[in-house]
């Protein structure tokens, strides 16, 4: 017998039936971490860099919300859900590195970890996409849950 929730009595994949879960008030925060080197951020104004393909940051963070609304299609075994709020943020934290993150929250039967990781990988891939002609140097370091609310549990990880 299998302690994963997606595989069936036979051993294949199957999706969750969350039918008889309650529904709940569920949060999710990921944090992604991202080297875009001082030849990168030497180039931003205010917190924003405006190029050809327009304002990175801002473009980044609509990427980001789309990239969680977008989670059930890219990940086979998340349910669609009907999202409540999504919320990206991106700080340029030292002259070579940025931090994203990404907060969902939805009323409903199962979590949004998987859209909040999403969510801050797609910031940063939209990131690295718009600056690459800068430079390819950059490198996305780290996406991680920091925390999760609602459901059978709530877990809250170390920000550092």
């Amino acid at each position: 017998m299998s302690n994963f929730t997606h595989i069936n009595k036979k051993g294949n994949p199957k999706m969750v039936n969350v039918s008889d879960k309650k529904i709940t008030k569920r949060t999710a925060i990921a944090k992604a971490t991202m080297f875009l080197g001082k030849e990168v951020i030497a180039n931003f104004t205010n917190d924003e860099l405006v190029t050809k393909k327009g304002p990175v940051f801002q473009t980044a963070i609509i990427a980001g919300i789309q990239g969680v609304k977008k989670t059930s299609d890219l990940i086979p075994m998340c349910h669609p859900l009907l999202i409540n709020g999504v919320d990206v943020d991106i700080e340029i934290v030292d002259s070579e590195n940025i931090e994203v993150l990404c907060k969902v929250t939805i009323t409903g039967k199962t979590g949004v970890e998987m859209e909040a990781l999403t969510g801050a990988n797609i910031t940063c891939l939209t990131i690295y996409d718009m600056c690459k002609s800068i430079s390819q140097k950059m490198v996305i370091k780290e996406v991680k849950l920091l925390e999760k609310t609602g459901g059978k549990s709530d877990i809250k990880n170390e920000k550092a």
